[in-house]
């Protein structure tokens, strides 16, 4: 499955949840398309509820089906609650690291700036969305980049200290990964009990 480039109003619409910001957020009507639509729904199977969820968690973070196994696995391997070190595991992407700090208003722009080689960890040029960020690591944008447009208008909305588990630092442009965040920290409105009974399965 290639990368989803389309509407992502319909994708919100789909989960009833505005995944992509308010701006792209749709309200889901009570009944289908069509004109046979306003007939009764049918009730989804547990089966369809469980893969909603991880469908969403799948959007939300831009991961293919491929790298999301890959991540739960690696999560059911390590110590502690599988579901919350799957959402840590996501959130401790480069990309969405950079989101968090408000580097990027978008996780999409987030893959640009990271893949387009405009930010630097610890010091070097990782050009990977998928690179894992481990406590204590350090995220810079570069200094040829730090005027970009994009960038200063992102930063002026000041996100980044909206978490606690992350620092950051405006005169150097530079935000440090300070531990895992917690569930409670994590504010997408995921269910991953339901991703772990999928994958159970």
């Amino acid at each position: 499955m290639a990368r989803y480039r389309g509407p992502k109003s319909k994708i919100a619409r789909r989960f009833n949840d505005p995944i992509f910001g308010p701006s792209k957020a749709v309200q889901k009507k009570a009944y289908g398309p069509g004109q046979h639509g306003r007939g009764r729904r049918k009730k989804k199977s547990e089966y369809a509820i469980q893969l909603n969820e991880k469908q969403k968690a799948k959007y939300t973070y831009g991961v293919l089906e491929r790298q999301f196994a890959n991540l739960f696995h690696k999560a059911s391997r390590k110590s502690g609650i599988t579901g919350e070190v799957l959402l840590q595991l996501l959130e401790s992407r480069l990309d969405n690291v950079v989101f968090r700090l408000g580097i990027s208003p978008t996780r999409r722009g987030a893959r640009q700036l990271v893949l387009h080689k405009h930010l630097l960890v610890n010091g070097g040029v990782v050009n990977i969305p998928s690179y894992s960020l481990k406590t204590g690591d350090i995220v810079s944008v570069r200094e040829k980049s730090k005027s970009l447009e994009v960038v200063v208008n992102s930063l002026a909305g000041n996100r980044s200290q909206k978490y606690p588990w992350l620092e950051w630092d405006n005169s150097e442009m530079s935000g440090k990964m300070m531990t895992l965040p917690e569930r409670e920290e994590i504010p997408e409105n995921i269910q991953e009990q339901l991703i772990v009974e999928l994958y159970s399965k």
